[in-house]
């Protein structure tokens, strides 16, 4: 394509002067320059490019430009509820695709599924493409050649890795307990999982899949795949999950809420409890009617409602 470029630029050197025409070669080979240096690693992003696409977020990163939402935030949000994050981020910041039903949740527990995401995007293996990628990963020196394993590897304290395998198997249970050992979090996957009964004792790790079969690979006989990016954009079901979101898993289905709503939907959703709660007390104490609370509060409840607030905050932060 280079080359292709160079001769258009000789074909109009007669009707464009000279300074001209070498300005747009250059211009030229520093666009392909930028592609192929955006391909210098197997993440397939630059950390400058990382930044670029998440660049809403202003707070604290990952070495490799990942957002990092603090630890604090992600315990906060294990109080929220999917609508709650939902009245937040799309009824209020307009991402409409935010949520992903119909899942099948394995070892669920009262605890909810939160953390930063770590993504991954495999396809069905070529071979001449999957040459590339061994190749790469082996100048990395990324340890033997299960892709699988390669993500695992990167993972930190609090994230949750979420893998786009377009419907195939990701993992059985040993690589689940090196998951769990480096993340102490779960995992979501488009696609399935094997091993289902010896992942049942790893306790503590939990997630969302589409399935369960008990072979390495499934779906149309393919029997291996392969990576094709780390922590880059992927699509769940109908959202597109960036690196760096959050992931809240919920009875429901799951929340990817990004990065610079994290705090926002915490404290939305610990306003709505605070509300909740306040008018409980009220209905027992008989002071408003439901009528009065099931509704837009008048500007006599609001003041009534904010005093009784200020007061708990003050009474926890002393705590």
């Amino acid at each position: 394509m280079i080359l292709h470029s160079k001769e258009r630029c000789k074909g109009t050197r007669d009707t464009i002067s000279h300074g001209l025409n070498r300005g747009f070669c250059l211009g030229v080979v520093l666009v392909f320059a930028l592609v192929l240096e955006s391909f210098a690693q197997l993440s397939m992003y630059t950390r400058e490019q990382r930044i670029l696409f998440t660049g809403a977020w202003e707070g604290e990163r990952f070495e490799d430009g990942r957002p990092k939402v603090s630890d604090p935030i992600l315990e906060r949000m294990k109080h929220v509820t999917a609508e709650e994050a939902w009245s937040v981020v799309a009824r209020t910041e307009g991402f409409k695709d935010q949520f992903e039903g119909e899942w099948k949740e394995f070892n669920p527990s009262p605890d909810r599924l939160v953390g930063r995401v770590v993504t991954a995007l495999f396809l069905p293996t070529r071979p001449d493409v999957r040459a590339v990628v061994d190749a790469q990963g082996k100048a990395e020196k990324r340890s033997g050649t299960g892709h699988n394993s390669w993500v695992i590897d990167t993972l930190q304290p609090g994230d949750v890795l979420v893998v786009d395998m377009s419907g195939y198997n990701f993992l059985g249970d040993r690589l689940a307990t090196a998951i769990f050992a480096k993340s102490r979090n779960g995992i979501v996957i488009e696609g399935g999982l094997r091993d289902l009964s010896g992942i049942q004792e790893i306790e503590g790790f939990k997630g969302y899949v589409r399935s369960f079969h008990p072979s390495a690979i499934t779906r149309g006989g393919v029997r291996n795949t392969m990576l094709m990016g780390m922590n880059v954009p992927i699509r769940i079901g109908d959202t597109t999950v960036m690196p760096g979101d959050i992931v809240l898993g919920d009875p429901e289905g799951l929340m990817f809420i990004p990065p610079q709503l994290a705090e926002k939907v915490v404290e939305s959703s610990e306003n709505t409890r605070r509300r909740d709660h306040w008018s409980h007390l009220m209905l027992e104490e008989g002071k408003y009617t439901p009528g009065q609370l099931d509704t837009v509060w008048t500007e006599e409840i609001d003041p009534d409602f904010a005093l009784w607030a200020d007061e708990q905050i003050e009474v926890h932060n002393a705590e």
